[in-house]
């Protein structure tokens, strides 16, 4: 006979929500929802954690809902507005830079990968048939002093 030994919350890992600045690009133009100016130098905006939460969480919320009731519900929570086409365009352009991140870091790793193989085909060379590329070139060691981050979402 099995007993019943209750049940028990497990510690959950500590995921820290760190957000940074942002430099403000054009001087003209309204200020992103989830920031505002930086009192010291009004050339960047700085990040407001629980405008910047509601705003990750409405993205979720927008696939089962529309986009004029989320910003209903974001303007409610955070006491800032937002237009529906405001955050549809917010939610398409983050969507849009994430995906063109990943490209880039994808890309890197293949670029990286093929000079690893160049490097390793040029060893396997005589002295007469080896280019002086790999020994000249100072990209070479660009990885070592700027490794490539790891993809992530």
């Amino acid at each position: 006979m099995r007993e019943h030994l209750g049940s028990w919350l497990l510690p959950q890992p500590v995921r820290a929500k760190e957000y940074v600045r942002i430099p403000k690009l054009n001087p003209y133009g309204t200020v992103p929802f989830g920031y505002k100016i930086d009192p010291d130098d009004p050339s960047w905006y700085i990040p407001i954690p629980h405008e910047l939460d509601a705003l990750k969480l409405a993205t979720k919320y927008c696939k089962r809902y529309s986009f004029r009731e989320v910003a209903a519900w974001l303007t409610k929570q955070t006491g800032r507005s937002i237009s529906p086409d405001g955050l549809r365009r917010r939610i398409i352009d983050e969507r849009r830079r994430k995906n063109r991140r990943n490209f880039y870091l994808a890309l890197a790793a293949r670029y990286k990968d093929a000079l690893e193989k160049a490097k390793a085909y040029e060893a396997t060379l005589s002295k007469e048939q080896r280019s002086v590329f790999f020994d000249t070139e100072p990209y070479t060691s660009l990885y070592e002093r700027h490794p490539i981050p790891e993809r992530g979402d």
